[in-house]
């Protein structure tokens, strides 16, 4: 464990020292979220401003899951699209030759090796939104904490789904749409699941579960969600990155690499 978080420090490290280079785009990220963030607020309040309110989700309970949404999207930028995006690159150039033979697995090279500071206003912006939501709804430490643990779970989900969808450029070389469409049902997340009709509500908790990675981290902080609902995050996220792993050695098996 010491090795590889050595590992992810260098890693870091240099990522940032080279992103900070351009330090305008920070200012510039910063400004492209806050605008996202008052487009959400928008649509949000054409809902409520009107005196409609989505079944059991007052308008501070609403702002949770969007606080929600905003930290996934910080997290996906961050972390995520840095390294994830870069799969198919990897494939198309070669250089996927060269982080198979490196002495570390290749998925944890993959998805560890660089990061983006340019969704950090994000992050920022959604745990502002969160502390606002929570102090007017009287929530407390304990609320906050008992909602880490599905956001956690949530965060896994994400992150298993994206690496599956770059594993396959090593078939479908050219897959960025494909990503593309996962974030753009990821979309859905910024409002509770009840504010869709249900048979959406079955599509994004069953077929692309986006309501485990806001409504139902949302509901425990809240101190409504259900036991079933958390034991059942923690199994799909528990499922899903081992298959991403399986999946990924699989995928390994038809990789012609560049000097073949």
């Amino acid at each position: 464990m010491q090795r590889y978080l050595k590992v992810i420090r260098l890693f870091w490290s240099t990522a940032v020292a080279a992103e900070m280079e351009y330090r305008i785009n920070f200012l510039l990220a910063a400004l492209s979220s806050l605008g996202n963030l008052a487009g959400s607020l928008f649509g949000l309040f054409l809902f409520y401003g009107q005196g409609y309110t989505f079944a059991g989700w007052t308008w501070e309970a609403a702002l949770l899951v969007l606080g929600i949404f905003t930290l996934l999207q910080g997290f996906s930028a961050t972390f995520l699209a840095p390294n994830l995006n870069r799969i198919v690159r990897h494939v198309q150039e070669g250089t996927l030759d060269f982080v198979l033979l490196k002495p570390i697995p290749s998925q944890f090279w993959l998805s560890t090796h660089t990061l983006s500071p340019w969704g950090l206003p994000d992050l920022v912006f959604g745990g502002i939104l969160i502390g606002y939501a929570g102090k007017r709804l009287g929530l407390g430490m304990d609320d906050y904490l008992l909602s880490i643990i599905p956001l956690f779970f949530g965060l896994i989900i994400l992150y298993s789904l994206w690496f599956m969808l770059g594993a396959t450029s090593i078939w479908f070389v050219k897959i960025y749409n494909v990503t593309e469409v996962l974030r753009g049902l990821l979309e859905a997340g910024r409002y509770p699941m009840v504010a869709y009709p249900a048979a959406y509500r079955f599509f994004f908790t069953f077929i692309v579960p986006v309501a485990f990675l806001t409504t139902i981290p949302a509901e425990a902080m809240l101190g409504r969600s259900e036991m079933t609902w958390m034991i059942s995050a923690a199994v799909l996220a528990l499922i899903l990155f081992f298959a991403s792993t399986w999946f990924w050695r699989f995928a390994l098996r038809f990789y012609t690499s560049a000097s073949s």
